[in-house]
């Protein structure tokens, strides 16, 4: 039915999760459906690269996108393609040796405006995941690199610049920052800036979710029927209904 292409850092890659991320994770989800259900098919790859910033991500984007487009020879029918674009983290990084950010906020802003750009050339649905809440007890310094610091005020500075150019572009945005606020978003955390499996379970869950909710992939009938005989048994079943 489509093919869906995920683009980002190390979150999208899978870091810090025994199942390979809220990426894989979706994937794994959509090709047991379509195990399940012929007529229900959808491609998930995951095109994550560790470490990558807006920058690194507008080098290789087009590049990877054309190369997995597909058509068929018989009819020359084109498969849809629906990209999820999902970073802003290691932008947002403070460099202390440098003073300065990893990208500045009018590089970040230009950078997201190029993705969008070539985004609509290959899709009519492109969704854009912000990026997550941190755990400033272990992101100022990080562990791993004591020149490096990620601060919660920075990361969300970062999140309203692709906030605003969605909006301005009638692009979907999942406000990941502001999900993760909701909840203890430490729980969720492995090291302050990755998710755990649960942080990347509960990620591929919203983003599943926002999925089906704006019509960007179909409803999977086999489900649907499956429920609605669950409901129409519990209704019409006095038994079930006594307790």
């Amino acid at each position: 039915m489509a093919r869906i292409l995920i683009f980002g850092d190390s979150i999208v890659f899978g870091n810090w999760d025994e199942q390979g991320g809220w990426a894989d994770r979706l994937k794994s989800f959509y090709m047991k459906e379509g195990l399940n259900n012929s007529d229900y098919y959808y491609m998930v790859y995951n095109v994550g690269v560790s470490g990558d910033t807006s920058c690194e991500l507008l080098e290789r984007f087009e590049y990877e996108v054309k190369h997995r487009l597909w058509e068929r020879e018989e009819t020359g029918e084109k498969e849809e393609i629906i990209i999820i674009l999902s970073m802003g983290k290691n932008d947002a990084a403070f460099v202390k040796s440098k003073n300065s950010f990893n990208t500045s906020i009018n590089d970040f802003t230009i950078n997201i405006k190029q993705l969008l750009i070539i985004a609509k050339k290959y899709s009519a649905k492109i969704i854009f995941v912000g990026p997550a809440f941190i755990d400033e007890t272990k992101t100022i310094p990080t562990k791993w690199d004591p020149n490096i610091e990620y601060s919660n005020k920075d990361i969300k500075k970062y999140n309203e610049v692709i906030k605003f150019v969605c909006e301005e572009n009638k692009i979907h945005f999942i406000n990941m920052y502001e999900e993760f606020e909701k909840i203890d978003y430490k729980k969720f955390l492995e090291d302050g800036v990755h998710p755990n499996s649960a942080g990347h379970k509960k990620i591929f869950e919203i983003v599943r979710d926002y999925l089906v909710k704006k019509d960007i992939v179909e409803k999977n009938k086999r489900l649907q029927d499956v429920n609605n005989k669950v409901k129409m048994k519990y209704t019409k079943d006095p038994e079930l209904n006594s307790g």
